[in-house]
Parts: structure tokens; C-alpha cells; sequence
């Protein structure tokens, strides 16, 4: 039986995100990312990276290359609801779907034959439903494994689909630069120019013993493997989350305590919202913070139940600021909540102090409105931020 691996990348995600919700903004430059003078590019548009913007690169950076750019902060609610969609259609072409981030994974359609038909059919289908049910645009690459699909899928971009037959892998490899070739770092690219080998096709040329004695014997091997485009490595399907967190890097150094509360606050009522989303419950809230200098510190507690109610999260959570000493000696430079021991709501229990009709109209805010509607005060009243 024929093994078929297809790797699909939604094409500058966050920001085709954006252009897609935000009609004014299409076909015109969009960079996603913090604002701040410490933030970075998360996603840029096609339009923008023609300028040179790309991800990871300093927004200010970016601002000085393409000044006309639309700059937006990040909606991930948003994002983690189209990669829902996303993955739905997904998984109704084979049980092994493999993510690797919020906008690529890798589908095993081996055997999938009888209930979709040919493998290259099927990615076509699946190319064409994304489009027409998501209005968003990906990249598909096909071929026998994991390396060639990741290779064709970026071959495919923006916005096409690339199959690489077994009769083809050579001739696919042969002019790509090593730096393309999964798995080879930057060092190693430097190492193989350096001995003048560029191309896929010039690493083909090398001889294994020769390889190893360069990078080691498993070096070596696994070099001598790439340019030949074996890999027998499987697609495993995600498994189960037993965590989830959120942290923010501020633009600048938080020092009142009230307000550093608040900001954790915030993050627990983001992070509740997700667990409804999710259909699960936590069973440990965690926090962490950064301070100027770096010194970074994490605390946490165990629930005396499972829960997904943001007042208790975020309660608890801003208690741990004050029973870990986490107190604002100096500037807050990061600050981060996290919610372990995830179980499924199949019973979710009534808490003493907070009243059903109060958990009820929380959950309908977030589940409709997400956690950006929804703001919670401070007990007494006198501790929110100015």
C-alpha cells in the first residue's frame, strides 16, 4: 500500500484572519503582533512581507519598512475558533491528524482510499473545502512522507497544492538550498557551505562515511537520509492538553501592585473562557512573573475542586501574588497564568460561594461574547486600576 502524507499551512494566518473579518484591509499591507516598542511581528501579510517584513522581526523594525502598514494586536480567541473549523475538516478526512501549531498539520490519508478516493483527489477536495468554508486561503503539499509533504507544501505557497511523486523526490531535492531541508539548522547549513555543499543535489553527492565524519555517525546518517528524502517518521495525532497558559510581556515595566492584580485577573478570566470553550475543568491555577532584571518566578495551588469559574480562577490567581511574595519590588516586565490537572466537564460542581445564576450569566458572556467583554472588579471595590 502506498503511504500518502499531506501537510497543509494556512497561508499568513493571523493576518489573513484579520483581512478576512476586517474587509477594508484586503489586499493592503497587515502586520499582527504587539505594539509596543518591545513587541514582535506574530504574522505578516503577503502584501507586507514584499517590504520585508516577516515574523519575529521587532515591530519597529517593521514600522520603519513598510510605515503604511495596517499594525493589529493578536485576537487568538479568534484564531483558535477558525483553526477549529480548520481541523474539523481535517479530521473528516483521516483519524491521524497531526498539528504542529494553530495553522499547519500533517494528515495520514494512507488507506483512505475506499472513502475519499485517490489520495490526489482527496488533497484537492480538501484544498478547495478549506477555501470555500473557512474564505481562507492554504498551502497543501502530498507526497510519501512527512519531510517531502512539509518541502511541497512550501513549494505550493502561497495558495497552491504540490505533489511529489516517488519518481520525482530526486529531481525535487536536487535544487533546493540545505537550509530548506527540515531538520537543517543554520549552523549546519553554515558547516555544508562551507565545505561546498549548497544544494540538496551536492549533499546527495557526498558520501555517507564523509558526512559522518563531519557531523558525527548520527549526524551523518540523518543528513545522508534527508538529501534522499527518506523519512519513515509517523504522524501522530495530538494528544489531550494537560495544561493550558497565557503570559504577556508588557511594553512597559509595571510597578503598581493594583494593577499588576488586575492584568492577572484578566488573563484567568481569558484562560476560564478557553476551558469553557473546551468543555474542560482545572484542578491547579498557576502564575508567574518576570521582573525587569529577568529574575522570574512561578507559584501555584491546588483547587479544593475542578472548576472552569472565572471569579474563582482569577480569585485564586491573585491570591497567589500575595501568599508567593510576588509583590512588585520592582518593574513587572511579564506576567503569565496557567491552569493544570485538566479534566472533562462531565460534573461540574456547585461552589458555596459563587451563586448558579452568577456562573451561568459568566459562562454565557464568554462563551458569546469571548473574554474581551468581560472585566472583573476587585472585592471591596477599591483596588481596581485607574
Amino acid at each position: 500500500m502506498a503511504r500518502w502524507i499531506l501537510h497543509m499551512d494556512m497561508d499568513a494566518f493571523f493576518a489573513a484572519v484579520e483581512q478576512l473579518d476586517h474587509p477594508m484591509l484586503r489586499g493592503q499591507p497587515v502586520v499582527v503582533g504587539g505594539l509596543g516598542p518591545r513587541g514582535v511581528v506574530a504574522t505578516a501579510s503577503y502584501e507586507a512581507r514584499a517590504f520585508g517584513v516577516h515574523s519575529a522581526m521587532p515591530i519597529a523594525k517593521a514600522r520603519m519598512l513598510c510605515p503604511h502598514a495596517a499594525f493589529v494586536p493578536p485576537r487568538f480567541a479568534r484564531y483558535e475558533q477558525v483553526a477549529g473549523q480548520v481541523w474539523a475538516i481535517l479530521a473528516s478526512y483521516s483519524p491521524l491528524v497531526e498539528p504542529l501549531s494553530l495553522d499547519e498539520a500533517f494528515v495520514d490519508l494512507t488507506g483512505t482510499e475506499r472513502l475519499h478516493g485517490p489520495a490526489e483527489e482527496t488533497a484537492h477536495g480538501l484544498h478547495r473545502r478549506i477555501r470555500a468554508e473557512t474564505g481562507l486561503a492554504c498551502s497543501v503539499g502530498l507526497a510519501g512522507n512527512k519531510l517531502l509533504a512539509k518541502l511541497a507544501s512550501e513549494a505550493a505557497k502561497p495558495g497552491g497544492i504540490h505533489v511529489v511523486h516517488e519518481q520525482d523526490v530526486e529531481g525535487f531535492l536536487s535544487p533546493l538550498p540545505v537550509g530548506r531541508l527540515w531538520g537543517i539548522g543554520p549552523h549546519t547549513a553554515k558547516v555544508l557551505a562551507e565545505r561546498g555543499v549548497h544544494t540538496g543535489g551536492d549533499l546527495r553527492d557526498v558520501d555517507a562515511s564523509l558526512l559522518c565524519s563531519w557531523f558525527g555517525p548520527r549526524g551523518g546518517a540523518h543528513l545522508w537520509r534527508l538529501a534522499r528524502g527518506l523519512d519513515d517518521s509517523p504522524v501522530v495525532p495530538a494528544r489531550e492538553a494537560k495544561s493550558i497558559s497565557q503570559e504577556v510581556t508588557y511594553p512597559e515595566d509595571l510597578f503598581q501592585e493594583e494593577v499588576i492584580a488586575g492584568e492577572v485577573r484578566q488573563l484567568a478570566v481569558a484562560l476560564a473562557a478557553r476551558l469553557v470553550e473546551e468543555r474542560l475543568l482545572a484542578t491547579t491555577v498557576r502564575v508567574k512573573i518576570r521582573w525587569a532584571d529577568f529574575t522570574t518566578r512561578t507559584r501555584q495551588v491546588q483547587l479544593p475542586e475542578p472548576t472552569d469559574h472565572p471569579v474563582l480562577i482569577a480569585d485564586e490567581a491573585v491570591a497567589l501574588l500575595d501568599r508567593g511574595g510576588l509583590h512588585a519590588e520592582s518593574g513587572v516586565r511579564l506576567l503569565g497564568v496557567g491552569l493544570a490537572g485538566l479534566v472533562p466537564a462531565t460534573f461540574r460542581p456547585e461552589h458555596l460561594f459563587a451563586p448558579s445564576a452568577l456562573t451561568d450569566a459568566l459562562r454565557e458572556v464568554l462563551s458569546r461574547h469571548g473574554p474581551e467583554r468581560l472585566t472583573l472588579g476587585f472585592p471591596g471595590g477599591d483596588r481596581r486600576p485607574s
